[in-house]
């Protein structure tokens, strides 16, 4: 069933890929590569490359590349390739580029070997270095990302606040905010940190989490005469709503305004998300009054944060005048509302509502996985199969046209690789996940 439209596809891949292709038309090089590299191996890439007569510039081997990120060392031979050209040179973005895909394969003494290529072209620069050192706290290798740290001025690139914050970020996004925390306190008498500084640390602590220790080090960056700024208050209002403190956040928020640092949208979501989740809906709605009031303009997130707070207490004509609201002034529901608004009345029995909203849906935006969930298992578990059917056939109808995208998409790279396409990528995606839940569903309460 998959491969039904086969015939279609390889009708259309022959015309885009005729072998006389008029004067107008001039094949695409990243195309002509992709389709060399997906047949060909390290062995016979450089003659299939030169056979083809193909012209390369930076941005088609940056784009070759990164299509080719994970690909193994097939990657690294075209950028060998590439560089013996006539008139090619590799930008800064090329070098990059290649460092990330070699990191991932854990290429690490070849990474190396790019950098001083890059060393001996003065191409270096503290982004360099810290793709490297992010690219190793995410492996794990915390040695590994201090050296590099500790080396760049032996590769003549200076040691500055940006490439510190850039391995304390590494550390923190990497889930390894206590080493972080150390380098902070051994190095930051050499390099004074900045807001950015403290932001990255207070992510990390946020994220562990560790409120006492989050607190601290905002104490620490207000004692030391660093300002902070609307990403650190953002920061620190998020966590402590996290934690339920969210009359300690109303505090950071009036500290704030007194700055003379205005909330952004993302604050003011945050807050009214909590108070609806604390059930206190007066206080959630007059907050987003306040943002109005405050002449700041509500997106999706605090449109989405209201109506969360709104079908905590089962208000849902509130809810719908919400929606109302958001198309009066431009503002586009996304899957997340939908889903808000279909679990809360599913919770309440609201199954026929349910599935209206659904049916909106469909018309505004592509449900996701957790919205196809929902509906098939609400109706499974009222036993009304007839209508988890058609949910069923509408999701299989939708996903089939991802199907058959994929399957063009993957014939304009590689014909080849069409013929092995059983089971294909967009199954795995999104068609085990949702069918697999749904079978079992199907079976339960088909018995």
């Amino acid at each position: 069933m998959l491969l039904q439209n086969r015939p279609v596809i390889m009708r259309m891949g022959m015309r885009a890929y005729s072998s006389t292709p008029s004067a107008a038309e001039k094949p695409d090089p990243v195309k002509t590569i992709c389709k060399i590299m997906m047949s060909s191996t390290a062995v016979t890439l450089d003659t299939a490359l030169e056979q083809s007569g193909v012209r390369v510039s930076p941005e088609v081997v940056e784009d070759v590349l990164k299509r080719f990120e994970n690909a193994g060392m097939i990657a690294f031979r075209f950028f060998e390739w590439a560089a013996k050209q006539r008139h090619y040179e590799h930008s800064v973005r090329v070098y990059h580029t290649m460092i990330e895909s070699l990191s991932k394969i854990r290429q690490y003494r070849v990474m190396w070997d790019v950098v001083n290529a890059m060393k001996s072209k003065k191409m270096l620069n503290v982004e360099t270095f810290c793709i490297i050192m992010r690219k190793y706290a995410r492996a794990q290798k915390v040695e590994e990302a201090v050296y590099a740290f500790n080396v760049m001025e032996k590769y003549d690139v200076p040691q500055n606040l940006a490439a510190f914050n850039g391995l304390l970020s590494a550390f923190c996004k990497s889930k390894n905010v206590r080493k972080a925390q150390e380098l902070f306190d051994s190095m930051k008498e050499k390099f004074v940190p900045d807001s950015k500084t403290y932001s990255i640390l207070l992510e990390g602590w946020g994220r562990a989490p560790n409120l006492p220790k989050a607190r601290e080090i905002f104490r620490e960056m207000v004692d030391n005469g660093c300002n902070p700024d609307v990403v650190t208050y953002g920061i620190m209002v998020n966590l402590l709503c996290k934690s339920g403190r969210i009359d300690e956040a109303l505090v950071i928020v009036r500290e704030m305004n007194d700055m003379g640092c205005k909330p952004t949208p993302f604050i003011y979501s945050v807050l009214v998300h909590t108070y609806g989740t604390e059930g206190r809906i007066e206080d959630a709605v007059e907050t987003f009054l306040e943002m109005e009031k405050e002449g700041i303009y509500p997106d999706v997130p605090v449109y989405n944060a209201l109506i969360g707070a709104f079908c905590k207490v089962n208000k849902h004509k509130n809810v719908y005048r919400v929606i109302k609201e958001m198309d009066s002034k431009g503002v586009s529901c996304n899957s997340r509302t939908y889903n808000i608004i279909i679990n809360s009345l599913i919770d309440c029995g609201k199954t026929d509502e349910a599935f209206t909203v659904f049916r909106s849906m469909i018309k505004v935006c592509d449900p996701d996985a957790d919205t196809y969930t929902m509906m098939i298992k609400m109706f499974c578990e009222r036993k009304n199969l007839e209508l988890a059917f058609k949910v069923w056939k509408y999701m299989k109808v939708s996903l089939n046209k991802l199907r058959k995208t994929l399957l063009e998409v993957i014939y304009e790279a590689s014909k080849e690789e069409l013929r092995s396409l059983k089971g294909s990528a967009m199954d795995d995606k999104y068609g085990s996940r949702v069918s697999f839940s749904y079978c079992l569903c199907f079976r339960k309460h088909t018995r």
